[in-house]
């Protein structure tokens, strides 16, 4: 029998918090909650969490700073919410390492969709490392059951979990243009919008993990009026 997987619900809001949680735990989720950082903090020292969903504006540190002190620590899949509607937020969201975003007010219905989406890619990333092992490309690895990034100098390089998907589906596809759309529906599951620059965002995080100039690019390259082709040979190892 499968796990329900748990939920980290970080909002100060108590009606928002309880809402969530009574309805995640409708849809089978287990769920933890906290008002703020430090209440954050203590439950993932003591507790694993599959997925947290985080609210931006929080008292003292805000979801920003959170986000990213997640990231430095661990790679667990981040949902923020968001009150604000301005795309620079949503973006900075992206950059610090959220996996999605949802804008308040929101149906709780769909941040379920959204937590089901995130948490399927997740698991299909690691279903696959079943298969293959690692990919070796332009003398970098990246080991799938560990989710390791190793440079050509045998430096770990850490990597959201967001990161490491789009990595993957590069990988999966070396030397083949992706259109926008492609990536965006490989990883958000959803279709892309008219003004949706999610991608560029991630595309320029993985480069920027990878030590490749975003002007001249050698291994993520930019394909003007197409979208993006990883330009060197792959390997993978089973």
């Amino acid at each position: 029998m499968t796990t329900p997987a748990h939920i980290l619900i970080v909002d100060d809001d108590e009606s928002i918090r309880s809402l969530l949680k009574e309805y995640l735990e409708g849809h089978g989720y287990r769920t933890s909650i906290a008002a703020d950082g430090p209440a954050m903090k203590e439950l993932l020292r003591k507790t694993p969490i599959d997925l947290i969903v985080l609210d931006l504006m929080l008292p003292g540190e805000d979801g920003f700073s959170l986000c990213q002190w997640i990231r430095a620590e661990r790679d667990t899949p981040i949902i923020m919410l968001t009150a604000r509607t301005h795309s620079t937020d949503r973006i900075q969201g992206l950059e610090l390492g959220a996996d999605d975003y949802v804008a308040k007010p929101f149906e709780p219905r769909e941040l379920v969709a959204r937590i089901r989406g995130v948490l399927r890619r997740c698991r299909t990333g690691n279903q696959g490392a079943n298969i293959v092992r690692a990919f070796t490309f332009a003398k970098w690895k990246l080991a799938l059951p560990q989710r390791q990034l190793l440079s050509p100098e045998g430096v770990l390089v850490p990597l959201a979990a967001s990161e490491f998907q789009l990595l993957v589906i590069f990988l999966e596809h070396p030397l083949t243009v992706l259109t926008r759309d492609q990536l965006i529906e490989q990883c958000h599951g959803r279709e892309a919008g008219p003004y949706d620059r999610s991608i560029d965002v991630r595309v320029s995080q993985l480069r920027h993990r990878l030590g490749d100039n975003g002007r001249e690019p050698r291994l993520i390259k930019t394909v003007r009026s197409a979208g993006y082709i990883l330009a060197t040979d792959v390997a993978r190892r089973y």
